[in-house]
């Protein structure tokens, strides 16, 4: 049974809130996967995954052309795992620039990961929309 995104268990929550290292994966404009290392965040009651990243990267460059080619956002999923447990969210990105979603973000990341990341006028968010979990935690 796939864990419900809005209302996981609480294994499930505990292990994304617990410190890891995720992976993201977006489409590049030929289709094939691009798949870098990130931290990500977990907002269930919103139904909402956070990545933060400077505007100039190819993540956010691939979830831009996603967005332009496919009104709703680009489909992303993020995922962990350490040792037999796992965990992935699938939904659809979008870019969010605006000073409050920035700033949100970076507190959320930095309540899971321990640590607020330095100054950067180019970060932006990678705000997923959930709707599709899988894994086991």
């Amino acid at each position: 049974m796939s864990p419900d995104v809005l209302n996981p268990t609480p294994e499930y929550l505990a292990f994304w809130r617990e410190r890891h290292v995720c992976t993201l994966t977006t489409p590049r404009p030929d289709g094939t996967p691009h798949v870098v290392p990130v931290g990500v965040t977990y907002d269930p009651e919103a139904g909402r995954a956070r990545v933060i990243s400077n505007k100039h990267s190819k993540k956010v460059r691939n979830v831009l052309a996603a967005q332009a080619a496919r009104p709703g956002g680009a489909r992303v999923a993020v995922c962990q795992m350490e040792g037999r447990r796992w965990a992935t969210l699938e939904g659809h990105a979008v870019i969010r620039t605006d000073e409050a979603s920035v700033a949100d973000a970076v507190a959320r990341y930095a309540e899971r990961y321990g640590r607020t990341p330095s100054p950067n006028p180019d970060r932006v968010v990678i705000e997923i929309t959930l709707d599709r979990a899988m894994g086991r935690a």
